[in-house]
């Protein structure tokens, strides 16, 4: 596909600005921690700074906060019964004719309330299973589910049944924050839904949505982002660092910062020896606790690392955030155990890529859908901050 020209197209962003990719060494990237760790020594000093930040995330996404929201129209079809939990096919409209796709798992167990977890997904890629559909997708969200969570996985831009554009459109990373702001939106339209209590995980690219979702809205009480933030890594694709979200003519900040803008709220910063999450318990994790000691709330924040794991969400990564969502969103660990006490995903069905699909023939995407990149970028300029 081919971008239009004006002012929503690549060149339209000052470059001198984008941090994108292995920006920093990682001797770079803790020097630069050190450097804005000096521009605050106590709370109302980084909040000041907290503010800056956030500020600055929605200057460069070209967004206001208060962005106009418009009827989600939820469509919901195909629910499938499984061990413990169900599944259905969900799209809503996050703008006018544009879709965000995605599953919803529920548990079987009635309950007079439940928790509810977002759960974004990378750039991991396969043959037959891809983005969302992933098998590991569908373990973790279907065993959180099983725990007592709702649980709705969704589709970056670009990827699965959200196909109205490339991926690689050059605002796709505000595409992505409004798409993941609406998800949220139509998790507290389902009654059921203990607002109070919404977690939400990724990994890689997903791990990006959720710390980036957590630092600019509050309804997000717990977060797990896997493997992503870095001192020196800002994101290797535009839907993470296409927009200048880390530098502005006011400010500077990295990855790290934005993480911690989670600050006093639970958060599990899982990390790995074989990509830029290697030096998490050295360099971010005591960087972002030092923020969390400032409310009080050093406990809050924690790290898993796994020196000898790589770049994904497996199984021992996925135990780390079953325990953590239990522990802070009540949920039961026990209904994912074995008698040994062990993690066991052996009750999930992990179904067909086309059984997970939102439109399909007997299920056709609405007739008045946006469709291709100027169409889309058409659509955001009339949410773009003027």
């Amino acid at each position: 596909m081919t971008f239009i020209s004006g002012k929503l197209s690549a060149q339209s962003v000052d470059t001198t600005l984008l941090r994108q990719g292995k920006f920093f060494t990682a001797e770079e990237g803790a020097a630069a921690l050190e450097k804005y760790s000096a521009t605050y020594d106590d709370l109302a000093s980084w909040k000041e700074r907290a503010n800056l930040i956030r500020e600055g995330i929605w200057e460069g996404l070209g967004l206001s906060p208060d962005f106009k929201k418009t009827p989600l129209k939820p469509i919901i079809h195909s629910k499938r019964t499984y061990d413990g939990y169900t599944v259905e096919n969900v799209a809503f409209e996050s703008m006018p004719g544009f879709f965000v796709t995605g599953n919803l798992y529920r548990p079987s167990q009635q309950q007079s309330s439940y928790p509810a977890i977002l759960s974004a997904h990378g750039h991991f890629q396969g043959e037959e299973y891809t983005g969302r559909t992933r098998e590991e997708m569908q373990r973790r969200c279907a065993a959180l589910a099983r725990m007592g969570a709702i649980v709705f996985a969704y589709d970056m831009v670009g990827y699965g049944d959200a196909d109205q554009n490339d991926h690689k459109h050059p605002q796709a990373l505000a595409l992505q924050t409004i798409n993941s702001i609406r998800a949220l939106d139509f998790l507290h339209t389902l009654s059921e839904v203990d607002k109070g209590r919404i977690g939400m995980t990724g990994a890689s690219g997903g791990g990006t949505q959720t710390f980036l979702l957590t630092a600019l809205d509050d309804r997000i009480a717990v977060s797990v982002p896997v493997v992503m933030v870095s001192a020196h890594f800002f994101g290797g694709c535009v839907c993470e660092s296409g927009l200048p979200i880390h530098q502005s003519h006011e400010h500077e900040t990295s990855n790290v910062e934005i993480a911690a803008l989670a600050a006093p709220r639970p958060m599990l910063l899982i990390s790995d020896g074989k990509d830029w999450t290697l030096n998490t318990p050295e360099v971010e994790y005591p960087y972002i606790k030092n923020i969390y000691a400032l409310y009080g709330k050093a406990e809050n924040v924690e790290n898993i690392h796994l020196p000898d794991e790589g770049h994904d969400y497996g199984i021992s990564k996925r135990e780390g955030a079953y325990r953590f969502f239990a522990e802070h969103l009540d949920l039961s660990l026990e209904k994912v155990l074995n008698k040994e006490g062990e993690i066991d995903e052996s009750f999930i069905t992990v179904e067909p890529h086309k059984n997970l699909q939102v439109f399909d023939t007997r299920h056709p995407r609405p007739k008045y859908a946006v469709q291709g990149d100027q169409a889309v970028s058409q659509l955001l300029s009339s949410y773009k901050k003027k």
